[in-house]
Parts: C-alpha cells; sequence; structure tokens
C-alpha cells in the first residue's frame, strides 16, 4: 500500500490564506509525499476547472507528484428525472477534469439528507435512482480509465451496509468503493467492523482518525446516534487506523492510502506526524 495525501488536509492553512490550492503540491512534496488527491475544482464554470485542473496538473508534473483521485460532491437522488439527468452530466464533466488531472479514480457523493415525502424518506427507497445515476456516470468514465467510487460520507450513505448495497445495486466493474477509515464514527459504527465488510470493494482508501466522546465539547460535530467526533492527527486519535488497514491490505487492497486530516492541530505538523505514524503501521503488513 502507497501514501498520499488529500490537498483537503491542508485546507486550515488554505482557509486562512496562507497557502494556495497550487501551494499543497510542492508543500506535499516538501513533506515527502510523492503522489496527492484534490476535491472540488475551483471555479466559475467548467471552462475556469478545466484550465486550474490543467495548471495543477502541471504543478504536479513539475514537482514529480502523481495524482491519484478527484473526490466531488454529488447528489444522485432528484424527484424528477430532469434534475437527474442535469446531475449525472455534471458529473460526467467532473469525469473530464478528473481526466485533465491524470488521475485514475474519482469519488462521488450520492446524498446528504432525507425528505419528507415521496421515495427521499429513506435510502432504501432512494437507492434505484441513486444506481442508476451512479451507473450511468461510471459507463461514462470507464473508457476514460477513470474508476468511479463512493464514500462512507454524508451521513446517510456512511454504514457499511448501506454501502455494500449501493455497491451491490451499481454492479459495474469500474464502480467501488472510497474506503475512508474513520468516516463510520460518524454513522456510530465500530470502524474496523465497519471496514471488514467493505474492504473487498475498495478502491481507493483515506487514513483518517478521530477522538470519540459522549459529551457534547467545543470543537467536535456531532453524530447521527449523537455522539461526538473531532478529527485527530493520522495514529493518534481512538480508531485503530492500523487494524483497519490490516483488513485491508488482507482483502487483497495494493493501491493508494491517502492521509485526510481535518483536525484543529496546526496542520502541516499534523499531516508530517500523521505520515510517520502511518508509515510505521504500513511496515507490519507484510
Amino acid at each position: 500500500m502507497r501514501i498520499s495525501v488529500s490537498s483537503y488536509s491542508f485546507q486550515q492553512h488554505i482557509s486562512a490564506g496562507k497557502m494556495t490550492l497550487f501551494d499543497t503540491v510542492h508543500t506535499a512534496r516538501g513533506l515527502g509525499f510523492e503522489a496527492i488527491e484534490f476535491l472540488d475544482m475551483p471555479g466559475a464554470d467548467y471552462n475556469e476547472q478545466i484550465e486550474i485542473a490543467r495548471r495543477l496538473r502541471a504543478e504536479a508534473d513539475k514537482y514529480g507528484v502523481k495524482v491519484i483521485a478527484y473526490t466531488i460532491g454529488a447528489c444522485l437522488y432528484h424527484d424528477n428525472t430532469e434534475d437527474s439527468v442535469k446531475e449525472v452530466e455534471r458529473l460526467c464533466r467532473q469525469v473530464d477534469i478528473a481526466e485533465v488531472l491524470g488521475c485514475t479514480v474519482m469519488r462521488h457523493d450520492v446524498c446528504y439528507s432525507l425528505g419528507k415525502s415521496g421515495n427521499s424518506r429513506s435510502f432504501g427507497l432512494m437507492l434505484p435512482t441513486i444506481a442508476a445515476n451512479a451507473r450511468a456516470v461510471t459507463e461514462y468514465a470507464a473508457p476514460r480509465g477513470i474508476m468511479t467510487c463512493v464514500e462512507n460520507h454524508g451521513y446517510i450513505a456512511q454504514d457499511s451496509y448501506r454501502l455494500e448495497q449501493l455497491f451491490n445495486a451499481v454492479a459495474h466493474d469500474n464502480f467501488g468503493l472510497l474506503v475512508d477509515v474513520g468516516n463510520f464514527v460518524c454513522a456510530d459504527e465500530n470502524p474496523t467492523a465497519a471496514v471488514s465488510r467493505v474492504a473487498p470493494y475498495a478502491v481507493h482508501v483515506h487514513a483518517k482518525d478521530m477522538y470519540l466522546t459522549t459529551e457534547c465539547l467545543e470543537g467536535y460535530g456531532q453524530t447521527r446516534g449523537c455522539n461526538y467526533f473531532k478529527g485527530a492527527i493520522v495514529g493518534e486519535g481512538d480508531v485503530d487506523v492500523a487494524k483497519c488497514l490490516a483488513i485491508i491490505h488482507r482483502a487483497g487492497y495494493d493501491g493508494y492510502c491517502s492521509i485526510e486530516f481535518e483536525g484543529s492541530e496546526d496542520c502541516i505538523d499534523a499531516v508530517r506526524r500523521g505520515r510517520e505514524n502511518l508509515m510505521n503501521m504500513l511496515k507490519h503488513l507484510a
């Protein structure tokens, strides 16, 4: 398993104006990473996004950094066909951006909330529409050499059982899962148990750690079951990241594992320490 980093890990400094998205490339290289992933491309429209993607790809090539994944937001359930078609078309344009970046994996979200009427009332009722739309996107991506996947993210499609249902419903060889070992806690699921269910379907992996508590503390987010979590440096939180990675490795995954840090510690130091911790974990997988 190889180590990479998500540009999202540097969002703390980007938001504070200390870094730009382009700075993440040489920063990652300076920290010892040879691969990076990007998320939702900035830009006022598709043409501007494509241009930024080209510039990021050139920057990555300049520093010898491989762009390995592109992760974007999406809502693949809509009550009407017209909106579903528009979203699929938008995601296909995002596949074009992934192709410009030179990556072979694109993760898109599924949905973010339940509704009060119709099929939006439950994940199961939305599933046929979500699966059909995800299949349409991956069919577009396949001949371009890009695998598409969904992540345990967004509270609704976050449980391992729901992810497995979605994987089975899409039923396409070009479609898989991005397994984030920390995100399962947001749905109050034991990470190692959840990872053991979905590890065979992994096409990309996020190494993320969390602090967990049942108390409402400042700076903590709330889980679906009214517990609390906060991002931690990989290897220093409450998630058994090492065991999760061992499970994924045993399932046969040998791709990239991206550090995704979203805690309150200084992001540069946090990513550096997380990389060191992750390297030590991976040494024991063989």
